[in-house]
């Protein structure tokens, strides 16, 4: 299983991109024909290559990295309070079946002097969410990215997200949602810091 330490927080070395795309069509075209079909039919015959090219686009978070992400927008400031972004929608695939699980990431740290773009909160989603995964992992690796390049007083993640693999094939379970957090520092240590992160993470949106 890969780690879920700090180095994540660095990109590894990209594939040549039109070396592996070629090869990922080829592929394709193969599991075309054991499935039973044609790929030279009018309706196939491009689809290895534009599935090669979405699985690099699904996937383009390995040749991404969370300090590149956030950049410069690194910012002093002398802010104490939590700071939550929540709502983020994120889109994977499972790396068990390849298929997509979905959702929204709630992220909220505690700043110790410097704070980050508010945009660039959602950046570092990306960069672990389009990337084979399981929601477990995920979570923790955002967690570990933000500690790492913000290196905040607290930070509290919450992922709610829909797994396709559930839902369209084996027990089929249409309305399960899979919850899963990571807390770290005063999130994890502080009881009422902890129920301030849950109760906004979890209830109604101006409650």
């Amino acid at each position: 299983m890969p780690s879920t330490k700090a180095a994540d927080v660095h990109a590894p070395a990209p594939a040549s991109a039109s070396a592996s795309s070629a090869e990922l069509a080829e592929l394709v075209y193969r599991q075309l024909v054991l499935l039973g079909e044609d790929p030279e039919r009018a309706g196939l015959v491009k689809t290895p290559e534009r599935v090669a090219g979405a699985l690099a686009w699904l996937t383009r978070g390995y040749a991404m990295d969370a300090r590149s992400a956030i950049g410069e927008a690194v910012f002093e400031e002398a802010h104490e309070s939590m700071i939550m972004v929540r709502d983020i929608e994120l889109y994977s695939l499972c790396e068990h079946h390849m298929l997509p699980f979905f959702g929204k990431a709630h992220i909220a740290y505690i700043p110790d002097g410097r704070i980050v773009g508010l945009s660039k909160v959602p950046r570092i989603v990306e960069v672990f969410a389009r990337r084979l995964q399981v929601q477990e992992r995920l979570t923790e690796q955002i967690a570990e990215a933000v500690e790492e390049v913000q290196r905040p007083r607290g930070v509290g993640i919450v992922i709610e997200a829909y797994h396709l693999c559930m839902m369209m094939r084996g027990v089929e379970k249409q309305n399960s949602k899979t919850i899963t957090s990571a807390l770290r520092g005063l999130f994890r240590d502080d009881f009422k810091t902890r129920d301030e992160f849950l109760r906004l993470a979890h209830g109604p949106i101006g409650a």
